[in-house]
């Protein structure tokens, strides 16, 4: 490929080397004819030189023969005069020598005149000649001048061409260069690329062995299973729910919400527009107040007040239009069965305007006739009447393309799908023309109102209105202007929103259908919904990756705690077998209370009243030994305790001596607590033997580890050096190959380098024969 685009480059330099000879030849060509014309013109300068020499000899001898004319009209003049007081004196004598005289006169006059006239004209033939002389002679200089010029230009022309010739060559030198250089790893990307290829091809080999056995395999199943395909006709394919396309339907919505932003707008302006309307005919030009005005008045005031039954439905069209489109919608031409009611409510909207039409002409007409109406005022009710029937003609206009929109939704035979697009954009182009007839009433009504304003009969109330009916009709201006540029900025996402339908079809056939689809819709959501569980929160990639880590690394590790639960588990049975212990052994004490108590009250029942302090006694006493600690704590003010191996053991200061039973029960709760407070030491010892046991065994897995990965880490430094000394080998192939290259390079280079000294040398002789004939046109 390299090869091939070196060859190509080559050829494109040889027609361009070739190109450029051929406009050198040319330039030659033309040199010498300039040249030739030059000499010519040379030649044809000085016969015009010698023609003059000739005109100014014959002037010379022609003045010449006027001085020897005029001397000798002089000596006429002389005799005449002396010829005169002599014929005075002989008058009489000499009748017949005054009428020789006379004769002789009138034949000098004759001669005289003749010289004068031939004198004259040859002042006019030496004038002309003189002045052509001039002309001639300036327009070859001119001619002269621009052949140097042009010469100059000529020679400038090859200069810059042999400059950039020059130029040429030396880009030519680089891109060589370049393309040596790209060649060389284009060779090596097509060695790559072939071994791609070969791999791409037996995966492609693969690839359609297993498709085709999975087709075999998926067309048997469907014949075998599938009883009905769906997708084959368009009827039943305008069923199948399609993809539902959250974000086209949320846009949709975007959208519909902003146009009844606009709907409300224009519909307030419009109320406002008629309803000021309405009062101006009250006011103007019959004040009601005053006077009573015209019966048309009259019918055109009765039916702009019905204006609100008329404009309101457009906003509540709009309202329903909005409301159907939601986020479980598919919202396609089909199925937007709420734009037929905005079609009907415009319907009936336009009957409103073509009913009012002809009375406001009218209107307008009988403001004209009155006597206040002036010549302008006349002009601008004549444009308002114009505007009126523009402004009517394109909501007709408008009216009839969203008709249009609204067929398919109630009937689909009603408009084909392949225009939809034209009537979109007609609808565009309708609501730009309505912008447009506002931007005039707004201009009409507004020169109107400043020529109604400086009539002298202008009251403040008429002033007043006026300015409201501007201020509505700017706002209708407006609103008319949002609306078409926001349906021009949204209709290419319509026309591409047209194609939002089925799968694998033109879209839906019928309303009908398209109900049954959005039925099937709702039931498909319900039913996802009752499939839907809440997912369990998970925990995030990283923060597990790192938990592992501290799972690897900490003393917390599975199998350590596998050993804490179950030597816990042990001490827990090993406790509850104690606690069953203890629980029994309470048992038997109470057993044993309840029997002393008894022993003590058949006593008491048996004894007299003089022993029953000691009885009393007594019973205090076993009573202390069932409470243990606490009893021992009432019945001993002030404690005193003394410490030995055992223990620390506590007995009261008083003097009185415990009997035997108090004493056995002091010396055993003693005990247990000692017990208590060994065993909890013991279990201390034991969760730390287990904690040091879990730290030790984490070090031993964290050792065993860094030696793996210390492995891991040698054979990675055996395969770099492996890959080390192999780059080297590359290298140096690959600098024995740049060394073969290189110097087929320069030989190549040396020949290139022979081709551009010879074409300097032929550059050269061109120039050289370009500046002789230069030198020569400049000599000649």
């Amino acid at each position: 490929m390299a090869s091939a685009e070196l060859q190509g480059k080559y050829q494109k330099l040889a027609q361009e080397y070739s190109k450029l000879r051929a406009q050198n030849q040319v330039l030659k060509k033309g040199v010498v004819d300039e040249q030739a014309n030059s000499a010519a013109l040379k030649e044809q300068l000085k016969m015009k030189d010698q023609s003059l020499r000739k005109l100014q000899q014959e002037m010379d001898s022609l003045t010449f023969r006027n001085l020897q004319l005029a001397k000798r009209v002089e000596l006429l003049q002389d005799e005449l005069a002396l010829s005169e007081p002599r014929g005075k004196k002989n008058k009489k004598s000499g009748e017949s020598s005054s009428q020789l005289s006379q004769e002789q006169k009138s034949v000098f006059d004759e001669d005289l005149q003749k010289k004068i006239e031939e004198n004259e004209r040859l002042h006019i033939q030496f004038f002309e000649a003189d002045e052509q002389h001039k002309h001639v002679e300036a327009e070859l200089r001119s001619r002269l001048a621009t052949l140097e010029t042009e010469a100059a230009q000529h020679q400038a022309v090859v200069d810059g061409l042999t400059r950039k010739y020059m130029e040429t060559i030396e880009k030519l030198q680089n891109d060589k260069a370049k393309l040596e250089v790209k060649s060389q790893t284009l060779e090596k990307e097509a060695k790559e690329c072939r071994l791609r290829t070969e791999e791409c091809q037996l995966q492609l080999k693969n690839l359609h062995e297993d498709l085709s056995g999975r087709l075999e395999e998926s067309l048997s199943i469907i014949n075998e299973k599938v009883p009905f395909n769906d997708t084959k006709y368009s009827q039943y394919n305008a069923l199948n729910v399609p993809l539902h396309n959250r974000r086209h339907q949320l846009k949709m919505r975007d959208i519909a919400g902003q146009a009844l932003a606009f709907v409300q707008d224009l519909v307030t302006a419009l109320l406002n527009f008629h309803t000021y309307t309405e009062q101006r005919i009250q006011i103007f030009p019959v004040d009601s107040a005053i006077d009573t005005i015209s019966p048309l008045n009259q019918k055109f005031s009765q039916y702009l007040h019905e204006n609100a039954s008329y404009v309101r439905p457009l906003e509540e069209g709009m309202l329903h239009l909005f409301e159907s489109i939601t986020e479980d919608t598919v919202t396609v031409l089909e199925t937007t069965v709420k734009l037929k009611t905005f079609s009907e409510h415009l319907t009936s909207y336009i009957c409103f305007l073509r009913k009012i039409l002809p009375y406001q002409l009218k209107s307008l007409e009988e403001e004209c006739e009155s006597s206040l109406c002036t010549s302008a005022l006349r002009a601008r009710n004549l444009e308002l009447s114009q505007d009126m029937k523009k402004m009517t003609a394109v909501f007709e206009k408008l009216q009839t393309y969203i008709a249009l929109l609204a067929l398919p939704s109630t009937e689909p035979d009603g408009l084909l799908r392949t225009n939809y697009s034209s009537v979109l954009t007609n609808v565009g182009a309708a609501l730009h023309g309505f912008h447009d007839v506002m931007k005039d009433i707004s201009k009409h009504y507004s020169q109107k109102a400043t020529i109604e304003h400086e009539l002298p009969t202008a009251t403040q109330k008429l002033v007043t209105t006026n300015d409201c009916i501007l201020s509505s009709v700017v706002a209708l201006t407006n609103g008319a202007g949002k609306i078409a540029s926001f349906f021009s900025n949204n209709l290419d996402y319509f026309i591409a929103s047209l194609s939002y339908g089925p799968k694998a079809a033109s879209g839906f056939i019928s309303p009908l259908s398209a109900e049954c689809m959005l039925q099937y819709k709702k039931k498909a959501a319900t039913y996802m919904k009752s499939l839907r569980k809440p997912l369990l929160e998970s925990v995030p990639y990283e923060e597990a990756l790192a938990n592992r880590r501290i799972l690897l690394s900490s003393t917390e590790s599975r199998e350590g705690l596998a050993q804490q639960v179950q030597q816990s588990l042990e001490k827990i049975s090993k406790l509850e077998q104690e606690k069953e212990h203890w629980m029994l052994e309470a048992q038997l004490a109470k057993i044993k209370l309840e029997k002393e108590n008894q022993r003590i009250a058949d006593k008491l029942k048996s004894t007299s009243s003089g022993q029953l302090v000691g009885l009393a006694q007594e019973n205090a006493a076993v009573s202390n030994a069932a409470g243990q600690d606490e009893a021992t704590a009432k019945a001993v003010s002030e404690p005193i305790q003394s410490t030995s191996l055992i223990g620390t053991l506590t007995r009261s200061s008083d003097s009185e001596v415990p009997d035997v039973e108090s004493r056995e029960d002091l010396i055993k709760n003693h005990y247990m607590a000692r017990i208590v407070e060994l065993t909890s030491q013991l279990q201390l010892a034991d969760s730390k033997s287990v904690h040091f046991y879990a730290e030790c065994r984490a070090l031993s897995k964290r050792l065993a580890l860094a030696e793996k990965s210390k492995e891991a880490l040698t054979e990675e430094m055996k395969l770099a050096s492996q890959n080390i000394s192999r780059l080297q080998d590359e290298l140096t192939t690959t600098k024995r190959s740049y060394e073969d290259q290189l110097s087929m390079m320069s030989d190549h280079l040396c020949s290139m380098n022979e081709t551009l000294s010879k074409q300097r040398e032929e550059i050269d002789t061109l120039k050289m024969s370009s500046k002789g004939n230069s030198k020569k046109n400049k000599s000649r």
